[in-house]
């Protein structure tokens, strides 16, 4: 028995998988744009989403994150007070435009017919904590400057890929909260 299961196993190569995930990616990307797009039609007002996220303070600065039915935690690292028991705020923000634009990447290139068999994106972000403690106050304090080096594997030339990065560079909605302002209102309530 344990044989066949290792045989059986061995006869799915990595380039059955990669063309079952490319199919399955396919159908499910173009199934959602076809389903908003119906939604949409129908009724305007559907295109206008409030997400919700909660959060508890736990350990020295941590926090644990609820969103639906998903829990995460942020912690810091110990030279800032942290547990170090999870990604920073900041890593998470870089996290979030990572993620961001590894979905918006996939979904417009469905939409404009360009194959993509991977992506790999790496982000790095300059912060000067002297913002941050208060020692500057001209100081910002979030990200001075960020890099994203996006890798792309598949067929098509490199003239295609700039244009597909072009467009999720227009609509990615991680990449538009680091770009432009969004107002922000906040509420403090004593318990």
């Amino acid at each position: 028995m344990e044989y066949e299961y290792r045989r059986r196993m061995t006869l799915l190569t990595n380039d059955t998988v990669t063309a079952e995930l490319a199919t399955d990616r396919a159908r499910r990307l173009t199934a959602a744009g076809e389903a908003w797009n119906a939604r949409i039609a129908a009724k305007a007002d559907s295109a206008h989403l409030t997400y919700r996220v909660t959060g508890e303070g736990e350990g020295a600065v941590g926090t644990v994150l609820k969103a639906g039915k998903h829990v995460f935690r942020i912690d810091e690292p110990e030279g800032l007070a942290g547990d170090d028991v999870a990604a920073s705020p900041v890593e998470i923000a870089l996290g979030a435009l990572i993620a961001c634009q590894v979905v918006v990447f996939r979904l417009y290139a469905q939409a404009l017919d360009i194959r993509v068999d991977d992506i790999s994106v790496v982000a790095e972000g300059d912060l000067d904590v002297r913002g941050l403690f208060g020692i500057d106050e001209s100081v910002r304090k979030g990200f001075s400057a960020i890099r994203l080096n996006e890798t792309i594997t598949g067929p098509e030339t490199q003239e295609r890929y700039d244009e597909l990065r072009e467009v999720v560079d227009a609509h990615c909605p991680v990449l538009d909260l680091f770009a432009n302002p969004t107002p922000i209102t906040a509420q403090l309530t004593k318990r």
